[in-house]
């Protein structure tokens, strides 16, 4: 005659179930799930690591943004630092032009 014996313990996390039976040389062992708490941990974790990650794709938006605005501002002021120059280079050619006329006029009425 073969002889059963179960056994149950249930700890509040883990159900555990085992039943042996003699002459069949295996025992049959169900683990259940507990109450989901370690499903709760992993799903805070993952939730976590999601947020990091946004904070540093947002933080490296926000970076990039600086950058293209200092480099804008940059070309700005040497397109003005340009457009400066080139003018006060047409300032001193009419001076020049003028200068010369001038002496050239003086020299003929002489």
């Amino acid at each position: 005659m073969a002889t059963e014996r179960v056994t149950e313990r249930d700890d509040g996390t883990i159900r555990e179930r085992v039943v042996e039976r003699d002459g069949e040389g295996a025992a049959y062992v169900d683990r259940g799930g507990g109450s989901g708490i370690a499903g709760v941990i992993i799903g805070i974790a993952v939730l976590a690591l999601v947020a990091i990650i946004a904070f540093f794709l947002l933080s490296q938006n926000h970076n990039d943004n600086l950058r293209t605005s200092a480099v804008t501002g940059a070309a700005a002021t040497v397109a003005d630092s340009a457009a400066g120059a080139a003018k006060s280079v047409d300032t001193a050619a009419r001076n020049a032009g003028g200068a010369t006329q001038s002496a050239a006029d003086q020299a003929t009425s002489r």
